[in-house]
């Protein structure tokens, strides 16, 4: 039996008992495992260190050694972001709705967890930790294929959360890591119906469109971020620069960063050129538009491709529009319904913009990077769903769930 259906049949195992346990059980287990990451850091450090010489070894570039790199300081945020869990709400058992028929049957629609999750996603070890918690605090057992790019930190991580399972009443089996680094291993993944109950990417449009246009096992798609911010002609200076630095340069290797900024033609006559100056000094570089380069000639030109690309780097495209119905139709072009954002003063064009942009989260006057589980009160998520089916946004805690209908009757047949 290969790696893949041996681990993932030994998840389906653990998941029934995983599904007996109570509130207080799991969170045991994670503040457990939330101890260990800070215990075991050097161990960690040490094997995250690997996966950096590699990196370096083989260009990576610095955008992705950063999402990469772990350090004392981030751990202590991981296991931070575990002791939060603990503190949420646990989804499982809780009562949505209940009513009685005319017949006297008595119906609860209660969640419960959705079973075996697997995860496949690339070099962000942190991931590796928020899905296997979230997933653990749901009810749900985990099998995560992470990127070879992480492979050594992500072995030494799941062996310290595995460890501190051990310790606890949530089996250990109920985590499990794919270390198989082939293509094969994923393509089984996808195929793998009866032992999965739903996959949900995490990574590039590649990695993405790669499991929804090949999976079997029913698929929660998370999406690649081309989020654009719009500054409107009624838009202050001073908000529209940080809200657009901040979009684009405080982590530019997320997926809520921006990789377009959308001016009005009247705000950039003004404002465009500082803007771009502002940008230079930050070190990202700039593409733009024929309008864009007249007002500032010293950037480089932009085309289709550029706007259909998402960075995750300090590269930002820059587009002057005549006016808000030419930013929504290049939004709905291009962009991937994850965030999109409008800096205005004008009501009526808020609305317009919060109502008709097709995105999971739409922004008045706000960083698109704020669309992230932590900021919105979720703890740690498992990632962005871009798609209108079971769970849309920052997906916590109850995205993670599904539900049951418990049915009581007195002997009710139907006739």
């Amino acid at each position: 039996m290969s790696e893949v259906k041996t681990k993932a049949s030994s998840a389906k195992k653990a998941a029934a008992v995983l599904n007996r346990l109570t509130t207080a059980q799991k969170n045991e287990a994670l503040l457990l495992m939330a101890d260990a990451l800070i215990a075991e850091q050097d161990t960690i450090l040490i094997a995250n260190e690997e996966d950096l010489a590699r990196g370096r070894e083989q260009g990576t570039s610095s955008s992705l050694l950063d999402r990469l790199k772990l350090t004392p300081a981030r751990l202590n945020d991981i296991a931070e972001a575990v002791r939060q869990i603990v503190e949420l709400p646990d989804p499982v058992g809780d009562l949505l709705e209940t009513y009685e028929r005319p017949n006297g049957l008595f119906i609860e629609k209660r969640r419960v967890p959705l079973g075996v999750i697997g995860i496949i996603y690339e070099a962000r070890p942190n991931v590796t930790v928020d899905a296997a918690t979230l997933c653990l605090k749901s009810g749900n057992a985990v099998v995560l294929r992470g990127g070879s790019a992480a492979i050594s930190s992500n072995r030494s991580i799941i062996a310290v959360l595995r460890e501190a399972l051990s310790r606890s009443a949530i089996p250990a089996d109920a985590l499990q890591l794919i270390e198989d680094s082939n293509r094969s291993s994923v393509d089984e993944m996808l195929k793998l119906n009866g032992l999965l109950d739903v996959i949900i990417p995490r990574g590039g449009a590649s990695l993405i469109q790669n499991v929804v246009q090949n999976a079997t096992v029913p698929v929660i798609e998370t999406g690649a971020g081309i989020c654009h911010t719009y500054v409107d002609e009624s838009g202050q200076y001073a908000m529209a620069e940080a809200i657009a630095v901040n979009a684009k340069a405080q982590r530019p290797s997320v997926c809520n960063s921006m990789e377009t900024l959308l001016v009005h033609e009247s705000f950039a006559r003004l404002h465009l050129n500082a803007l771009a100056n502002k940008f230079r000094e930050i070190n990202v570089e700039l593409k733009g538009c024929g309008i864009a380069r007249d007002i500032v000639p010293w950037i480089n030109s932009a085309t289709d491709e550029n706007y259909a690309t998402e960075y995750n780097d300090y590269i930002l495209n820059i587009k002057v529009v005549k006016d808000l119905d030419e930013a929504l139709e290049h939004i709905q072009k291009f962009g991937t319904r994850h965030s999109e954002c409008i800096v205005t003063e004008n009501e009526a064009n808020a609305e317009r913009f919060l109502q008709e942009v097709d995105a999971a989260a739409v922004y008045r006057n706000a960083s698109t990077r704020f669309t992230d589980g932590f900021e919105f009160g979720f703890g740690a998520e498992i990632g962005i769903s871009t798609q209108k089916l079971h769970a849309r946004g920052p997906m916590g805690l109850p995205a993670l769930t599904s539900t049951k209908y418990r049915v009581v009757g007195s002997g009710q047949i139907r006739s």
